[in-house]
């Protein structure tokens, strides 16, 4: 069994996964969302899909781009 580093569950299905070179240990895809994913800009939600940026900007979705005036968007596919 392994320890979530997002929740501290001790749990014997859990999982690693390597980002940046940095190995994390999670329980649940829940946990390595709330861990990983980075955060809308805008409305603060976690981007799980694609999302879409401008300069080092992210955003979950063109709307929320457009709020905050983003007009050179790059699709993060």
């Amino acid at each position: 069994m392994a320890i979530c580093d997002q929740c501290g569950n001790d749990y014997d299905k859990s999982f690693e996964v390597i980002m940046a070179g940095e190995t994390f240990v999670f329980d649940s895809f829940e946990c390595a969302v709330h861990r990983l994913a980075p955060v809308c800009t805008h409305c603060g939600c976690r981007i799980v899909g694609h999302g879409v940026e401008q300069a080092d900007v992210i955003y979950c979705c063109a709307h929320c781009a457009a709020q905050d005036g983003a007009t050179a968007l790059t699709d993060r596919a």
